[in-house]
């Protein structure tokens, strides 16, 4: 009994061993992000509204995002390239870095009417972003995005250019205005 309990203690150490060995580095990430902060700002918070955020997005999100870059399952000329270079470890560190840094709101713009009616539609986002669009695991952090990005990608996602099945379906019952004022509410958060 005392062997088998034994033999259990050094495999859960060695799996705990193995975990650490590898584990993300933070540090790593942030030199490996130099070549971000042009679109994605220096603290991985964007200014512009073509590129997102990415601060303050899960680790495994990101992560997943650059291999989908990589492999061209989602396609955009800038990202493409820079993913290619990417080692495995380079996307986990860099997504380990960003999902350490603090989000900021970029401002959902100062129509108040848009960013309510926004509100208003914003449930059935919500029910996958969580309560205040703050993402989980694989689904994205909208909060404090880019209203031009949100609004982008909503289009890109109701035309079948972005695919994800359950955003494209959610997407098609989308008209322009509505896409606006979700991005405005989104954006605000």
């Amino acid at each position: 009994m005392n062997n088998n309990y034994y033999n259990i203690k050094l495999i859960v150490m060695l799996g705990l061993f193995a975990a650490g060995a590898n584990a993300a580095d933070i540090n790593a990430g942030k030199a490996k992000a130099a070549v971000c902060q042009g679109c994605h700002g220096s603290a991985g918070v964007s200014n512009s509204p073509q590129w997102p955020s990415l601060a303050g997005q899960s680790a495994i999100y990101i992560e997943s995002q650059l291999n989908k870059f990589k492999s061209g399952q989602r396609e955009n000329e800038v990202m493409k390239p820079i993913a290619a270079g990417l080692s495995e470890a380079d996307m986990q560190n860099l997504a380990a870095y960003y999902a350490s840094l603090p989000g900021k709101s970029a401002g959902g713009g100062v129509d108040a009417t848009l960013i309510g009616q926004g509100k208003e539609k914003a449930g059935m986002c919500l029910g996958c972003h969580g309560n205040n669009a703050q993402g989980t695991g694989m689904v994205p952090k909208l909060a404090g995005q880019q209203p031009q990005y949100l609004a982008k990608q909503l289009a890109d996602f109701k035309k079948g250019a972005r695919k994800a099945p359950q955003m494209n379906a959610m997407a098609q019952s989308l008209s322009d205005d509505d896409i606006k004022a979700l991005a405005a509410y989104l954006g605000s958060l």
